[in-house]
C-alpha cells in the first residue's frame, strides 16, 4: 500500500500514545516502517497504545513537544525519512481549563518540531495534523475549503488555526518549492473508532455508561459534526506523506505542499443525537439528554469540503455513516466481551483496506 513508500523507512511519529497515534503506529508497523515515537507517557484514559504493545514494537521517547531540546535531539538521532506530527492537546472543553498549555503544546510544540527538522533532517517529508476546527466557523451548511480563513472561537480551535498559519509561513519561508524537504498539513473531522476512551467525547462517554449499566449522558444532541472512522484520515495522512516524498504518485504533483481536508462523505455530517441513536442501535442501552445552555461554547455546525484531496491526491472517504458506527460499536462491544484489542484493530484495518481497494483508491496499490 501507499506505493511501498514506508517499507524500511524511518518514520518519526509524535503523539503515538494517543488514540489516533496508536492506530497510526500500528498501521505503519504493518507497512514495514521503522517507527520512532515521541509523546507524553501513556495516560490512563488512552490504553490503546499499551493494548497494541506499541512500546515493545518500536522505540518510544516519552517527552513533551514543548521541550525543544529533547525534540531536536530525537530528530538528530533518528534522521527520519518521514515525520507525522500528531502530538497535541486535542480536547475543546479542556482547552477552556488550560488555554495557555493548549496553545503552548499545539502551536509552539509544532514550531519546535519544524525547527528541529529544518536543522537536523531537512530532507524529511513532514505532515502536520491539525483539525477541521482550524477554520473560522460561520455555522454554515456548506463545507469549508482549504483556502478559507483560519479562525477559532475556543482556545483549542484557535490553536489549530494558529498552527495552520505557522505551517504555511514555515513552508514559504524555509521549504524548497521542489525536491526533498516537503511540508503539508492534514485537517480531519471528528474521528470515532475502537480504542478511544478520552473524556468529553461522545462515543467514549457512551461506552463507559454501557459498561457500567448507566444511561449515556448527552450534552448537546443538536450539534452537527462530520463523523468519520479513524482509519479514513489516517489513510489520508499516510498517502499525503507518500506523495510528498514521491510526487509522481499524486494526481496533481504541483499542489502537494499545501493543506488538505480529510473529511467523511457528506451524509456523515450528523447531529450528535443521530450518532448516539445509531450507536445504541448496535449496542443497546439508555441515554439521557442533559443539554446545558450554560456549557462552554462549542461549534453547532461544521462541515468539510474534500474536493481538493480528491483532485490532488485521488483520496476520498470509503465508509458511509452507518458502516462507521457499526464498525466502531462492534469494536467496543467485542472488546467488552473479551476479544483482544489488537485482533479487533487488525479486523477493522483489513475490512477498511478491502473496501478502499474495491473503490479503486490509488493508495491501496
Amino acid at each position: 500500500m501507499f506505493g511501498g513508500a514506508y517499507k524500511g523507512k524511518r518514520v518519526l511519529l509524535t503523539g503515538q500514545t494517543g488514540f489516533k497515534g496508536a492506530w497510526l503506529a500500528h498501521w505503519l508497523l504493518a507497512l514495514g516502517a521503522e517507527v520512532r515515537g515521541f509523546a507524553l507517557a501513556p495516560q490512563s484514559d488512552q490504553p490503546l497504545h499499551d493494548w497494541l504493545e506499541i512500546g515493545r514494537r518500536c522505540r518510544s521517547e516519552f517527552a513533551d513537544v514543548r521541550d525543544r531540546e529533547a525534540l531536536r535531539s530525537a530528530v538528530r538521532a533518528f534522521q527520519p525519512d518521514f515525520v507525522l506530527h500528531l502530538a497535541a492537546q486535542p480536547l475543546v472543553r479542556l482547552s477552556y481549563q488550560i488555554p495557555v498549555e493548549t496553545i503552548e503544546t499545539n502551536v509552539m510544540g509544532t514550531a519546535h518540531l519544524l525547527d528541529a527538522v529544518r536543522a537536523e533532517a531537512p530532507g524529511a517529508a513532514v505532515v502536520v495534523v491539525t483539525s477541521d476546527k482550524c477554520y473560522e466557523n460561520r455555522e454554515r451548511s456548506a463545507g469549508y475549503r482549504e483556502d478559507e480563513p483560519m479562525g477559532g472561537y475556543d482556545p483549542y480551535s484557535a490553536s489549530k488555526g494558529m498552527t495552520e498559519l505557522l505551517v504555511s509561513s514555515w513552508r514559504r519561508s524555509f521549504q524548497p518549492a521542489s525536491g526533498e524537504g516537503a511540508l503539508a498539513s492534514g485537517r480531519a473531522g471528528n474521528v470515532i473508532g475502537g480504542g478511544d476512551f478520552s473524556a468529553d467525547r461522545i462515543i467514549p462517554d457512551c461506552v463507559r455508561a454501557l459498561e457500567a449499566g448507566r444511561p449515556a449522558v448527552i450534552r448537546n444532541r443538536r450539534a452537527t459534526r462530520p463523523w468519520q472512522h479513524v482509519l479514513e484520515p489516517l489513510a489520508g495522512y499516510l498517502w499525503l506523506g507518500a506523495c510528498l516524498r514521491h510526487p509522481g504518485l499524486a494526481a496533481a504533483p504541483d499542489r502537494l505542499r499545501e493543506g488538505f481536508n480529510f473529511g467523511p462523505l457528506g451524509e456523515s455530517a450528523q447531529p450528535v443525537g443521530a450518532l448516539v441513536d445509531a450507536f445504541l442501535g448496535e449496542w443497546p442501552g439508555a441515554q439521557e439528554d442533559r443539554t446545558d445552555p450554560a456549557a462552554p461554547h462549542e461549534a453547532g455546525l461544521l462541515h468539510l469540503d474534500v474536493t481538493k484531496a480528491g483532485q490532488v491526491l485521488g483520496w476520498k472517504p470509503v465508509w458511509a455513516f452507518a458502516q462507521t458506527v457499526r464498525t466502531t460499536a462492534a469494536w467496543y462491544r467485542d472488546r467488552h466481551a473479551g476479544a483482544a484489542p489488537a485482533e479487533l484493530c487488525d479486523r477493522d484495518l483489513a475490512a477498511y483496506v478491502t473496501a478502499a481497494r474495491a473503490a479503486g483508491l490509488a493508495w491501496t496499490r
